[in-house]
């Protein structure tokens, strides 16, 4: 397994939490601050809990549906390249409208928001998921399964950090720069993207190394 910083930058590129921002404000602006900050805990907490339960139990999910590792790996590599041409756009790694949209009528409706679709999709979904399964299916000890699990933490703590200075970093950057910030790391994604899906065709398709 790359240990120790590969899985960490691929996560931190998919799970952008400054691109994540603008939402965050939008889906808040009418909440007091005592709502806005149990918004951010619960949304890192979920990051956290969302990438440890698939560094300890996502290889067992695939396995009861019968589902090999090389395929995965083609199909999250697939979902990790989609993830980076949102970004090269500006947009969320993991954002849809249908979401964006499902998450505003809520916000209106008074529900909290935290869980969905700001953490899920918008910080952690099928990318980041399949990703963590994926470092997670390499590793040959305990250990470097409890590193995701730290990594996960690092997540969270990170996306604490983005929320939570969310009204500052969102008037320095403004949208030219969070703009900027999601392209450089969508650029990243793309290549790691394709890095993951050589991976699993060749798996696939042994002929392929030839």
């Amino acid at each position: 397994m790359d240990f120790p910083i590969k899985p960490l930058i691929t996560l931190l590129a998919i799970v952008n939490p400054i691109g994540v921002i603008p939402f965050f404000i939008h889906f808040t602006r009418n909440f007091t601050i005592t709502q806005r900050r149990k918004t951010i805990r619960v949304a890192a907490f979920t990051a956290f809990v969302v990438i440890a339960t698939s560094a300890l139990a996502g290889l067992k999910v695939l396995q009861f549906f019968g589902i090999s590792l090389a395929s995965f790996q083609v199909g999250g590599g697939f979902l990790l390249l989609s993830s980076a041409m949102h970004m090269l756009n500006a947009e969320p790694a993991e954002s849809r409208a249908q979401d964006l949209d499902e998450g505003a009528s809520r916000a209106d409706a008074g529900s909290s928001i935290a869980v969905v679709p700001l953490t899920i999709p918008l910080l952690t979904g099928p990318a980041s998921i399949s990703t963590v399964v994926i470092y997670a299916e390499k590793s040959r000890h305990f250990w470097e399964l409890g590193v995701l699990v730290v990594y996960g933490l690092v997540i969270g703590v990170a996306t604490w950090l983005a929320l939570s200075a969310a009204g500052r970093i969102g008037k320095f950057m403004g949208q030219t720069g969070i703009n900027v910030m999601t392209r450089l790391m969508g650029l990243i994604l793309a290549a790691i993207a394709i890095e993951v899906m050589a991976d699993g065709l060749i798996k696939l398709f042994p002929a392929l190394a030839r």
